[in-house]
């Protein structure tokens, strides 16, 4: 049970504050713990391949991270850049403004140029909704429907960072909800896979979002997560010293 729930996880590595040496660490982590990936800032990706080898973690990254606002032609670049790096997992942010313009020809060209990249590297896409930024499920059902269409990888919630500014002048975000990880699981064909990112820091919520259809979680607290899932189900922890770093996952 503990091996399966560390291969749900996607073990964040994309606070801007990271050093190299944070960076290392946390693959490190990422390696002890077994996860099913790290995501990590793009410029470090050749660096991960090398921290991670001889293990079967899977090194990803981010594009277009985290507005979206990069142009196609940038985020189809991003894409082959990381791809030729040794990415094989591509988190890529959706044009949020068009998406909310409701001019979806260009989101499905969009993300359909940058699919097309990933099929030709053997790489998986995870298309990054930010639902936070989303008013309604309408956009979101839409999303699912093009991302179905194209057969991308995964659909996924959230940036980790799509803070809204609330009346006070305080930003926050919900990140990753039951209630979007049932719409994005039924309205995604069976082989699109879900991926649940923002605010899933316990055990119990990695647990329900994995009932509710999630295959995947973009998390920092890796080491609390799988600690606790030790505790709860048996089994020796992995030796690390490595202190996790608080950010938007």
């Amino acid at each position: 049970m503990v091996h399966e729930l560390a291969k749900m996880i996607d073990h964040s590595l994309l606070h801007p504050t990271l050093t190299d040496d944070e960076l290392k660490a946390g693959c490190e982590l990422a390696k002890a713990y077994n996860t099913a990936s790290v995501c990590i800032k793009p410029y470090a990706v050749r660096q991960a391949v090398e921290w991670l080898r001889n293990s079967d973690v899977l090194v990803g990254t981010v594009i277009g991270f985290p507005h979206g606002n990069s142009s196609t032609a940038i985020k189809v670049a991003e894409t082959e850049k990381a791809c030729q790096d040794g990415a094989v997992e591509i988190d890529m942010v959706v044009n949020i403004g068009r998406v909310l313009g409701e001019e979806w020809d260009f989101v499905h060209a969009e993300i359909k140029a940058v699919q097309e990249v990933c099929s030709r590297n053997s790489a998986i896409l995870k298309v990054i909704f930010e639902n936070d930024f989303l008013p309604n499920d309408s956009y979101k059902i839409r999303l699912c429907e093009i991302c179905s269409e194209i057969k991308v990888g995964f659909v996924k919630t959230s940036t980790g960072y799509g803070m809204i500014k609330g009346p006070d002048g305080k930003y926050s975000y919900q990140g990753a909800t039951e209630h979007d990880i049932a719409l994005m699981r039924k309205h995604s064909i069976p082989e699109v896979q879900i991926k649940a990112a923002g605010g899933v820091r316990t055990l119990d919520d990695m647990i329900k979002m994995r009932s509710l259809g999630a295959s995947r979680i973009g998390a920092s607290a890796t080491k609390a997560l799988i600690d606790a899932a030790y505790d709860r189900f048996g089994g020796e922890k992995p030796a690390s010293d490595n202190d996790e770093v608080t950010e938007g996952y």
